[in-house]
């Protein structure tokens, strides 16, 4: 497939057209980014890594029913998938409480959250992604209220999936980001999933295992990330 002009670049991807009609190309940088950007830094191979655990949960989740944009990899950072129109959105799925929900609120760093709280933001750098509700979701027309219902629905099967078999490895899914997008009516989880965008922790040490160890320097990152991502792949896709 054929690399053609640049659609869009994010904070630690790049989005090309192809030749093919509805068929783009994401490449995972090797760029990672803290605090909206206040931290920069290159991480040699990050970017492979990043790719190699999203294909094998984008893959994943399909052999389990979820729809996603993932159709395959043309190298060990490059993923071929299906043209969206995305859905301004991010969907958090907390399942312990970290982070921002202990700064914004009075729970305990730890405290398990159940049944799991769904946290969505608009995703606007401009604004610092506010949170959103429903209503404000259905006012600025961002989604139907029947599109937000499946989305949700979605994001707790995905969470509910993740957690089984994360837990396989001695991994604690935390917390974790998704985005969306349509092509005609149908809605798939596009973006990335991976040590970027989860909070994992090690179930037995609690350790960081995710970009919590760039952002508070807890450690040699790409040595986590390539430990991790090791763990994640090395099961079967049917779980």
């Amino acid at each position: 497939m054929k690399q053609c002009d640049l659609l869009y670049e994010g904070k630690a991807k790049s989005v090309y057209r192809t030749e093919k009609k509805g068929r783009l190309i994401v490449r995972f940088r090797d760029d990672i980014t803290a605090f909206d950007g206040g931290k920069k830094d290159v991480l040699e191979k990050k970017g492979s890594y990043n790719a190699r655990v999203s294909a094998f949960i984008f893959s994943y989740l399909e052999n389990h029913g979820v729809k996603t944009h993932f159709i395959s990899m043309l190298d060990d950072r490059t993923m071929v998938v299906r043209e969206l129109l995305m859905i301004p959105l991010e969907v958090i799925v907390r399942n312990i409480a970290a982070g921002s929900i202990t700064r914004n609120y009075p729970f305990r760093e730890g405290e398990k959250l159940d049944p799991p709280v769904i946290v969505i933001d608009y995703k606007d750098d401009s604004r610092h992604d506010p949170m959103l509700n429903d209503d404000l979701i259905v006012a600025l027309k961002i989604c139907t209220p029947a599109e937000l219902k499946k989305i949700k629905t979605i994001a707790k099967n995905v969470n509910r999936l993740l957690t089984e078999v994360l837990a396989k490895q001695g991994i604690t899914l935390v917390d974790f980001k998704m985005e969306f997008g349509k092509q005609s009516k149908t809605i798939y989880l596009g973006d990335e999933i991976s040590m970027d965008s989860m909070r994992l922790w090690d179930t037995i040490t609690g350790e960081s295992l995710d970009k919590d160890v760039y952002r508070f320097d807890k450690g040699d990152v790409m040595a986590t990330y390539i430990r991790v991502a090791g763990r994640i792949t090395a099961q079967r896709h049917d779980g």
